[in-house]
């Protein structure tokens, strides 16, 4: 006699028998007992999970000649219930749907339902994989499936119901099959085991239920297998015959990673190549390990989650306190992808290396910056002393406390040209914003990352109000520049992605009280009362500083520390500025954009130089409504910067 499976041998024969389906064992028991059969039914589910066993059970109970009637225990002894079970009944047909997709098939089928059963009560209809039919042979089946012929039942099996017809399903009573749960499995095999008297541990049991993923024929075929070895069957077996890693070798591998030594992982590594693993099973099942550190680090008391020993499970919990949650993320993400390369390429064994050198930790954190915490006060960091250059400009005082770095005693008064450039007003945002030097940084390193084009608009009329890792403030000094800049968000967006090494988002926001340093730079003068205007053209609003002390009308050395001056929100009204101020502020105007003053009276008027006076095409307002106004012509904008749209 030719030798039985075990999944033939242990295949269910009533319904009683079907593992881990109590509702749907429950309902169809029910229908038979009370004669209400429906005429086609819809079985879904996974592999080995018990549908074709089902429709076979649902035949037998149907056609079972031990009793007058349709019965949910039938004997299995009777020629019926025997023939059924070997596949030879001549009124109950099993059709496969992968080898007849066709609608003559379909047709076949219609015809030959038309005649009463030989033998049995009912003509049952057995098509396993239906999703495979093609759409004209399921638009064939539709009038039948919803009105068969008398005593005919029709019985769909499918692992895809999405590929499957509404109208068809419409017309089924569909039953959907779960995946076995893990102590109905175990316990249905341990019950095989004592049967069979296979020597095996309950952890492989355990083991061998985990690897079957819910499918309670894919765990019978390996037990099978299993029972072929010689004495006892430990994990340790299990492990070899299925050709995966053992979970203690790569929990080693994970250790050697979490250790950050490069020669320890390349040490496991070439041992699990010279004991026969290949690179991709490797790389995979280090993949799932991953995913059961992850579980061990979020969810400790979830050991249901995992396919692993309890054992291994404490270990790993134990492991997991000493990982960072974005390392094992990041090592997640490196091993998706490379997998395609590891599949793909010649050098399989080489590159499995490099991506477990790529997983350390020091090698696995993202880039980031690290924002200061809202609830420790950060120390003022003392900004450098800037000296005069063409590319910077004087930045005008708003901070209440300036920021002074030491000053020679030696050294007279500083002028304009030296002193320290206090530090800008913090901006009001929803999160805590970095220190200016690392703004201008980050700014800069973030515009290397993006078109040229959009570079030189950026430079001069942007700048970095604050930063965290996912959010940016960019300031613009212009409100007319807005719609401008919302155009280009995209490459902004892009470059941050780029140096960050993840999305960041960028908001837009028009505040013209702090400059960049990238501003363009006004022309240096010799003079006090030039620096003074410089200052002034750089922000039209002066703010009114409130000194601590009243000034002398003597020159008097400047003290070491002078008392800190009160700050006073900028005003819009422009009667502070004497008439001579404001004269010097429109000659110094004037100067930087090489132009002269060709009227001073209600309306000022500056015209350029003429050789730039032939392409004169714009005219910019400065001054507030009620103020004098500045009139500038400047020559014409080139062509390759028209779309930013001065």
């Amino acid at each position: 006699m030719s030798y039985e499976p075990l999944h033939h041998k242990y295949r269910p024969q009533i319904f009683a028998d079907l593992v881990g389906q109590e509702a749907i064992a429950t309902t169809l028991t029910n229908a038979i007992t009370t004669q209400r059969i429906a005429p086609a039914y819809l079985f879904t589910g996974p592999r080995g999970t018990g549908k074709t066993s089902s429709a076979r059970i649902l035949a037998k109970s149907l056609n079972c000649l031990a009793v007058n009637s349709p019965t949910a225990t039938p004997c299995g002894q009777c020629e019926v219930c025997r023939a059924i079970a070997r596949g030879s009944a001549l009124d109950v047909i099993e059709i496969d749907a992968a080898s007849n997709t066709g609608v003559d098939n379909i047709r076949e089928i219609i015809e030959r339902s038309q005649f009463a059963p030989v033998q049995c009560r009912y003509k049952v209809y057995v098509i396993d994989e239906c999703h495979m039919l093609s759409v004209a042979a399921f638009n064939a089946l539709l009038k039948t499936l919803e009105e068969p012929p008398e005593q005919v039942i029709f019985v769909l099996a499918t692992t895809d119901p999405q590929r499957v017809l509404p109208t068809i399903i419409s017309r089924c009573q569909r039953f959907d099959y779960r995946r076995i749960p893990l102590d109905s499995m175990v316990a249905h095999l341990k019950k095989i085991a004592s049967q069979e008297n296979i020597n095996i541990v309950d952890e492989a049991l355990t083991l061998v239920g985990q690897m079957a993923n819910g499918g309670l024929r894919d765990a019978e075929s390996l037990l099978d297998q299993l029972s072929l070895l010689s004495g006892t069957i430990t994990i340790e077996k299990v492990w070899d015959l299925v050709g995966a890693v053992p979970e203690r070798d790569l929990l080693e591998l994970l250790q050697a990673i979490a250790s950050n030594n490069s020669p320890s992982v390349i040490d496991c590594c070439r041992q699990l190549m010279n004991r026969g693993r290949e690179p991709l099973i490797v790389l995979q099942n280090l993949a799932s390990f991953y995913l059961n550190l992850l579980i061990a680090k979020t969810a400790p008391n979830r050991s249901d989650l995992v396919a692993v020993t309890a054992a291994t499970w404490q270990d790993l919990c134990q492991e997991a306190k000493q990982w960072e949650l974005d390392v094992i993320l990041n090592g997640q993400k490196r091993l998706k992808d490379s997998e395609v390369q590891v599949k793909n390429t010649t050098q399989p064994r080489l590159w499995l290396e490099v991506t477990l050198l790529s997983l350390l930790p020091s090698v696995c954190h993202s880039p980031q910056i690290i924002n200061p915490s809202p609830s420790q006060p950060s120390t003022p960091t003392p900004q450098p002393t800037l000296s005069p250059s063409p590319q910077t400009s004087p930045t005008p005082s708003h901070s209440p406390t300036p920021s002074h770095s030491p000053i020679s005693s030696s050294s007279p008064t500083p002028s304009p040209s030296n002193s320290i450039t206090p530090s800008p007003p913090p901006v009001e945002t929803a999160t805590p914003s970095l220190q200016p030097t690392n703004l201008e940084q980050i700014w800069q390193s973030v515009l290397r990352h993006i078109s040229p084009f959009n570079q030189a608009f950026m430079r001069p009329h942007c700048y970095l109000i604050s930063f965290e890792e996912k959010v940016a403030y960019i300031g613009l000094k212009n409100a007319n520049l807005l719609q401008v800049a919302k155009g280009k968000l995209a490459d902004i967006e892009a470059g941050f992605a780029a140096f960050c090494g993840h999305p960041v988002k960028v908001n837009l926001k028009v505040d013209s009280s702090i400059p960049s340093s990238s501003s363009v730079p006004l022309k240096p003068t010799s003079s006090n009362v030039s620096s003074k205007v410089n200052q002034q053209i750089v922000n039209p609003l002066p703010a009114k500083v409130v000194p601590s002390e009243p000034e002398s009308p003597s020159p008097k050395k400047q003290p070491p520390n002078p008392p800190e001056p009160a700050f006073i929100p900028p005003s819009n009204d422009f009667t502070e500025i004497s008439e001579e101020d404001l004269k010097k502020v429109v000659e110094s105007f004037a100067n930087v954009f090489d132009g002269e003053i060709i009227n001073y009276s209600d309306t000022w008027e500056t015209e350029t130089s003429e050789n730039s006076l032939k392409n004169v095409t714009e005219t910019n307002n400065i001054a507030s409504p009620s103020s004098p106004r500045i009139v500038i012509n400047r020559p014409k904008i080139p062509e390759d910067e028209e779309d930013l749209d001065f």
